[in-house]
C-alpha cells in the first residue's frame, strides 16, 4: 500500500500555488498556448534538462538562473514556438519574457523560470506574448491547474496531471504535477515539459537530488520513437507552505517525500508514453535478476525502445523473439540460459528455452489492451528475467503505428 492518496487539483493542489492557461494567439490552431504557475512565496527550485548540445534558449536561461539562485516564484511556458536554434535573439527573447512577466507580477525577473515547446527554429511571437501577459496574470487562480496543463500541449491528445497527498509530522503534504509530451520521446530526457509543485520545506541540494533520482526512474525510462529534443525541462518547486519541519538530510520523512515525488513523475511519464503519437496502448517492461538496478533499467529501456517490439505489439503479434533480441543487445551481460520472458500471463521462454503457448489467446491479450481505457486497462506487460541478481527496473513505451509516420511527416505543413 502506498503511503499517500490521489487528490484533485494537479499543480494547484499544494498550498500556496496558483496557475492559469490562456489562448494568447501563439498557435495558429487557436488552442490554449500560454501557461503560468505562481507560488505565493519564493520556493526552492530544482531542474533536470535536456542532454542535447542543441538546446532551446529557455533551457540555457533556466540553467543559468538555478546555478546562481536555486529558488523561484513563477514558471512561464509558451506553446507554439520552441525558441530553439534561434541564435542569440532567442536568449534575448527569453530574458524579455522574464522581464515583462516580472513587472506584471511585481517580482524580480530572476525569480521566473521559463519553458517553451513547439516547432524548432521558430522564435516566440513576442508581440503576441507580451500583449497577453496582463490577461495571463489576471487569470491565475487556485483552480487553474487544468487550464495550465492544456496550454502546454502540442501534439498531445490529452492533458497530463496528477496530485498526491501524504502526512509528514502530523500535517498534510502535497505534490502536484503537469506534463506534456507525445513525440520525440526517449531516455536522457525527451520532448517533454513537466512542472511539479510541492508545499514541503526541503533544502535546495536535497530537492535537486530527489528530483534527479526521480527523473532517472521515470522520465528517463520512457520512449516513444528514439528521438530526444532541444527543450526538455523538468522543473520542481517546493515552497514550504505545508508548515512542516524543513527536510535537510536523509531521514524517513525525506524518503517518504521522495517516494511520493517519484510516484508523481511516474504517473506523468506513463501518461506521456501512452499518449505517444499514433499509439494504441502502453507498453510496460519489467526486468529482474540483473546485477543492479541500473543494468535492469538499461535492458528495460532497450526493449521498450525497440522498433521491432513496438511494431509487433501494434500488429498484435506475440513475437517474443524480438523481445529476446532487444534484451541481448542492451549492453548488459547475462547468460542467455537464464533468460525468461512473459507477455502478460503468458510464459514464452524459460531458462533460455522457448515454450509452447496459446498464440491466439496472446493475440487477444494484445487486442484487449489496444481497446482499453487510458492508463487503466490499456497496458501490455512484458516481464523479463535475466538471472538471479537483485537488480530490477522498469521502462514504458508504446506501440508504433502507421499514424506516427503520418503525424510527423506533416508536422510543419
Amino acid at each position: 500500500m502506498s503511503d499517500w492518496r490521489e487528490i484533485s487539483g494537479s499543480i494547484t493542489a499544494p498550498r500556496g500555488y496558483r496557475a492559469a492557461g490562456i489562448t494568447a494567439g501563439l498557435k495558429a490552431s487557436g488552442l490554449p498556448d500560454l501557461a503560468l504557475i505562481v507560488s505565493d512565496e519564493e520556493a526552492i527550485a530544482a531542474g533536470v534538462f535536456t542532454t542535447s548540445v542543441v538546446r532551446a534558449a529557455p533551457v540555457d536561461y533556466c540553467r543559468q538562473i538555478l546555478q546562481t539562485k536555486p529558488s523561484a516564484r513563477a514558471i512561464l511556458c509558451n506553446s507554439g514556438q520552441a525558441n530553439a536554434a534561434t541564435g542569440s535573439q532567442g536568449m534575448t527573447d527569453a530574458e524579455e519574457c522574464a522581464q515583462v512577466l516580472g513587472e506584471a507580477l511585481n517580482i524580480p525577473a530572476d525569480s521566473i523560470l521559463l519553458a517553451s515547446t513547439g516547432v524548432i527554429g521558430q522564435r516566440i511571437k513576442m508581440d503576441i506574448l507580451k500583449a497577453a501577459i496582463p490577461q495571463l496574470v489576471a487569470s491565475v487562480s487556485e483552480t487553474g491547474g487544468d487550464t495550465a496543463a492544456r496550454a502546454i500541449m502540442t501534439t498531445d491528445t490529452v492533458p497530463k496531471s496528477i496530485a498526491l497527498e501524504t502526512t509528514i509530522d502530523g500535517r498534510p503534504v502535497r505534490i502536484g504535477g503537469i506534463a506534456k509530451g507525445a513525440g520525440m520521446i526517449h531516455p536522457n530526457m525527451a520532448t517533454m515539459l513537466s512542472f511539479v509543485t510541492c508545499d514541503a520545506a526541503v533544502s535546495p541540494s536535497l530537492w535537486q537530488e530527489m528530483l534527479s533520482r526521480a527523473a532517472d526512474k521515470t522520465f528517463n525510462q520512457i520512449t516513444v520513437d528514439g528521438d530526444t529534443s532541444t527543450n526538455d525541462s523538468l522543473i520542481a518547486l517546493a515552497n514550504g507552505q505545508s508548515r512542516t519541519p524543513a527536510i535537510t538530510e536523509k531521514s524517513p520523512e525525506a524518503e517518504k517525500l521522495e517516494a511520493m515525488l517519484t510516484a508523481v513523475c511516474q504517473h506523468l511519464a506513463k501518461a506521456m508514453a501512452r499518449d505517444g503519437e499514433g499509439a494504441t496502448c502502453l507498453i510496460e517492461v519489467v526486468v529482474s535478476g540483473a546485477s543492479d538496478d541500473r543494468a535492469a533499467r538499461q535492458v528495460a529501456r532497450t526493449i521498450a525502445g525497440s522498433s521491432l517490439v513496438k511494431s509487433a505489439i501494434f500488429g498484435r503479434d506475440p513475437n517474443w523473439g524480438r523481445i529476446a533480441a532487444a534484451a541481448g543487445r542492451a549492453g548488459v551481460h547475462f547468460d542467455q540460459k537464464d533468460l525468461q520472458i512473459r507477455l502478460g500471463n503468458f510464459l514464452l521462454m524459460e531458462n533460455g528455452q522457448p515454450l509452447p503457448f496459446d498464440r491466439s489467446a496472446a493475440n487477444e491479450y494484445l487486442k484487449k489492451a489496444a481497446s482499453g481505457t487510458f492508463l487503466q486497462d490499456d497496458t501490455v506487460l512484458i516481464s523479463v528475467s535475466i538471472g538471479n541478481g537483485n537488480g530490477s527496473g522498469k521502462a514504458w513505451g508504446c506501440d508504433l503505428s502507421y499514424d506516427y509516420v503520418k503525424i510527423n511527416a506533416e508536422y510543419t505543413t
